[in-house]
């Protein structure tokens, strides 16, 4: 599973267009392979490289693409490697997903703190984040190679993510970390009721009600208040107003 000048060339041309690289140790399950692809793609990362994973087809496997979801390109242009140290050429700084190990090993961070502060830090990292495999995780010297390893926080009560989970979370946090993308902000809707409409529709109700025998006219109360404040939380639109109006006609046509 050695890499060719060709695919040699595919990972400058990645790198140079994205520095952010997702690193997948010996993956056993073909989904995953595709998941992490569309988790990927979502928060707008590209650069995909295996590690001996068990099937060297697994990129182009049924499974894999289905799970990939629209996401076939980051399969495309991802690249197999034999060892870890290959498929951390060019990455400067390792984030590894696993534990510390007991004699020592390099610092843990968490996702929201630790990626926010290498985000605006004064160095402009090339950030390979590693996940070992479904079954075993990282083994210990591949975690040395690593420059911090990362824990999710989760509940003490139940913590195993799946690995297309956990790539999901991060590639979240760190998109987050690097600024986020802007979400489309919704615009005012020019159909929405003014206060002369709600005010229309409440007297309207208002006749009903009475028809009704729910409303006392001698003896209101707050109903009617209340039900101006209850149709202002609800910001109705003017074909909503009609609705409203047309059932208020129904009751006094029927009473």
């Amino acid at each position: 599973m050695t890499t060719t000048p060709q695919a040699d060339a595919t990972a400058a041309a990645s790198s140079e267009r994205d520095p952010t690289r997702f690193i997948l140790i010996g993956t056993s399950h073909p989904g995953n392979v595709g998941a992490t692809a569309r988790a990927m793609k979502v928060m707008g990362f590209s650069d995909l490289v295996l590690v001996r994973p068990r099937f060297d087809n697994v990129l182009i496997q049924e499974e894999t693409v289905a799970m990939a979801s629209g996401a076939a390109d980051i399969l495309v242009r991802a690249r197999i490697v034999d060892t870890l140290a290959e498929a951390l050429d060019g990455v400067t700084y390792a984030i590894g997903t696993a534990m510390t190990p007991r004699d020592f090993g390099p610092p843990t961070i968490t996702p929201r703190e630790g990626l926010t502060r290498l985000a605006t830090g004064p160095t402009a990292h090339r950030v390979g984040f590693v996940f070992g495999s479904e079954r075993h995780g990282m083994a210990n010297e591949e975690v040395y190679c690593c420059h911090a390893v990362i824990s999710i926080p989760t509940s003490p009560a139940y913590g195993s993510l799946n690995l297309s989970q956990a790539v999901q979370v991060l590639a979240y946090e760190w998109r987050q970390a690097l600024g986020g993308f802007d979400v489309e902000a919704r615009t005012p809707d020019a159909e929405l009721a003014g206060a002369q409409a709600i005010q229309g529709a409440l007297d309207h109700w208002e006749q009903a009600l009475v028809k009704l025998g729910f409303l006392d006219p001698a003896a209101p109360k707050k109903l009617m208040p209340r039900l101006n404040q209850l149709l202002n939380r609800a910001e109705l639109r003017q074909e909503e107003i009609h609705i409203l109006r047309g059932m208020a006609k129904a009751i006094l046509d029927k009473c």
